[in-house]
């Protein structure tokens, strides 16, 4: 994998730049859709490919091992052949699923044991076994097996879990080194920073990751109960410390002004399940605020879902349409909702860069936020 910063924002720590994997070249800043289980709720892939122009999106390592389970995955070539995307993979190491398991699982200092979600059948996660899986599933990008540090942690535990997620690094750094991927392209692995809210222990853990000198490196542990405000005070933290010339990516985050003013410090990649879970439940993001199209408000406004027209359905069907839909429960309208707020974010990070470009980052992005604090 390789990274090209190619411009700075001159009054912030914004960035553009490509990344070019194998399976083809990603231009961030980036949001990636997630696909759980092989796939993005509700989304086509030609739709993904040709309406919301994902560049990238997730797989999960925790529940693509139990289903459809490595044995189907390893026989159809990967899961790039198996759900046929052409493009970039980014598979979450599952840690955070083990850490959601919390009275389903106990850690050592081998490793995780949990009980599936499914059937209650018992299984160890260690760092070499979610190497081992990730190699298996074929992800261009892959993670370090971490625990997910709850953010209200105290300094004792956090201290604790950080050591923890350290070692577990060096073990899945030497069994990445120790593997070759298994379908002829090339997989990169990204540590992990964690540290819950502690400055101190979050400047630790970046310094170690830095050392690792991997292709690109991540910072897990944030939206998991800690204000925004803090959250963006542990980013500032670490990208001091992170290197400038490899990709950061920031886990699981977030809202659309969560994701600008993480540009805005430096983060290049985002990934949320917000856009489809949000859009299921009927609420739209555009650049003018969210919308809630269960509201009764929309019930005879035939104007367009979005004039903006971030996907070819956005001038096609009418509010009113789309409240119909979700009223009564529609499948087709929980897929509209989910393919219009995956295009405006992927609008909104294609829309940072070009002003990362242009030059007038900050003044824009001071603008969008307003706006997209409101709700319609």
């Amino acid at each position: 994998m390789k990274f090209e910063l190619q411009h700075n924002d001159t009054k912030s720590n914004a960035r553009a730049g490509l990344i070019t994997t194998d399976h083809g070249v990603i231009e961030t800043p980036i949001f990636m859709p997630v696909g759980t289980q092989g796939t993005v709720k509700g989304v086509h892939m030609t739709e993904l490919e040709e309406d919301i122009n994902a560049q990238i999106i997730l797989g999960n390592t925790y529940h693509l091992y139990l289903r459809p389970g490595l044995e189907i995955l390893e026989q159809a070539g990967g899961l790039h052949k198996f759900n046929t995307w052409s493009r970039p993979i980014l598979t979450d190491s599952g840690g955070f699923q083990v850490f959601s398991l919390s009275e389903n699982r106990k850690l050592h200092e081998e490793g995780a044991m949990f009980r599936s979600h499914i059937d209650g059948s018992k299984h160890m996660f260690t760092p070499e076994k979610v190497m081992d899986i990730q190699r298996i599933i074929g992800a261009d990008i892959i993670m370090a097996f971490d625990e997910c540090c709850p953010g209200d942690a105290d300094y004792d535990y956090a201290k604790k879990s950080l050591g923890l997620t350290e070692r577990w690094l060096d073990r899945c750094f030497d069994r990445f080194n120790s593997t070759e991927p298994k379908y002829g392209y090339r997989q990169s692995l990204f540590p992990i920073v964690q540290g819950c809210v502690y400055p101190d222990l979050r400047r630790e853990a970046a310094e170690n990751v830095a050392r690792k000198e991997a292709d690109g490196n991540a910072i897990g542990g944030l939206a998991v109960g800690e204000p925004t405000e803090k959250m963006y005070e542990m980013i500032e933290v670490v990208n001091e410390i992170l290197p400038k010339d490899k990709p950061r990516y920031l886990m699981g985050v977030g809202t659309p002004i969560n994701i600008l003013e993480s540009i805005e410090r430096g983060i290049d990649m985002f990934d949320c399940i917000m856009p489809t879970r949000n859009g299921r439940n009927g609420q739209l993001f555009t650049r003018f605020g969210t919308i809630n199209m269960r509201n009764k408000k929309w019930e005879n406004d035939f104007s367009p879902i979005d004039p903006d027209a971030h996907s070819a359905i956005d001038t096609r069907y009418s509010k009113a349409y789309l409240h119909h839909l979700i009223k009564v429960n529609e499948m087709l309208g929980l897929q509209l909702a989910s393919i219009h707020n995956l295009a405006f974010y992927l609008w909104l990070v294609k829309e940072a860069r070009k002003h990362i470009i242009a030059g007038d980052f900050t003044t824009w992005k001071s603008e969008m936020v307003r706006q997209l604090s409101n709700r319609l």
